[in-house]
């Protein structure tokens, strides 16, 4: 007892000072650990590069939409303006052999056929049948609109 009655007892600070710092960890690698995830990596990258590639056709073959879009902000209501840049864009989405001899009624079911509806048939769109023909160019109302949703929305009729 008189051992341990001589020794200091041990306080928590004491305590502290003798523990040992632990040592750092190696870094972690920032590489795939399994072939996997490299597999994964090149199939995404891949399927990036297929949709900016299918984007950049698609926007490439829209050209024309949006050149006549412009063209109809800039003819505004003229009958006369719309129905040339109607007949222009139509012959650079269909084959000439497939619009160039429509005219009057037939041109009129042409682009309703197309644009999905009847708006050209039996609404305002009329205009556009003998607009060419007509000294006047009286603007018509509504003739920009429907213009331009065909422009926007005419699909070929074997297309998917």
């Amino acid at each position: 007892m008189s051992e341990t009655a001589a020794q200091t007892p041990l306080t928590l600070v004491d305590l502290v000072d003798q523990l040992v710092p632990p040592t750092e960890p190696p870094p972690v690698s920032m590489l795939p650990q399994t072939g996997g995830w490299v597999v994964l990596a090149v199939i995404a990258g891949m399927l990036v590069l297929w949709v900016v590639w299918r984007w950049r056709v698609r926007y490439l073959a829209n050209a024309y939409r949006r050149a006549a879009l412009d063209g109809l902000q800039d003819a505004g209501s003229n009958p006369d303006e719309v129905a040339r840049l109607l007949r222009r864009t139509a012959l650079a989405a269909f084959s000439r052999k497939e619009v160039a001899s429509l005219s009057g009624a037939t041109w009129l079911d042409f682009l309703d056929r197309t644009g999905g509806g009847t708006s050209f048939s039996k609404g305002a769109g009329r205009a556009v049948a003998d607009a060419p023909y007509r000294p006047d160019g009286t603007p018509a109302e509504g003739l920009e609109d429907i213009a331009a949703d065909w422009v926007r929305h005419h699909r070929r009729d074997d297309a998917p």
